[in-house]
């Protein structure tokens, strides 16, 4: 289950959609994944409003959570997935070697 949440804005569908296949890659190629939450937001910093996407992934007995944070959201969602990634292959990499023990 995937669930995103847009703060203090209107996501439009395009972008949700993005996120959405981005995400399902993730989710089929990890079946032990509970459910994702996405939280995506505005921060004012100066002149510019940053984009900041969180991504909240549960697995049995573990939670995830990475950021990213650009001018753009499909920029800042893409850190924040590759970012995903990487903890999810350690995560797995960690549940391999501790069965060898």
């Amino acid at each position: 289950m995937i669930k995103i949440d847009s703060i203090h804005f209107q996501a439009d569908q395009k972008l949700l959609s993005f996120v959405e296949k981005k995400l399902e890659k993730i989710h089929t190629r990890h079946n032990e994944i509970t459910s994702i939450k996405v939280k995506m937001s505005l921060e004012n910093s100066g002149q510019v409003k940053d984009k900041i996407v969180e991504i909240v992934t549960h697995l049995p007995r573990h939670t995830m959570v990475s950021s990213g944070s650009d001018k753009t959201f499909e920029r800042a969602a893409a850190e924040a997935i590759e970012n995903q990634q990487r903890q999810l292959k350690k995560y797995k990499e960690r549940l391999r070697g501790s069965h060898r023990s």
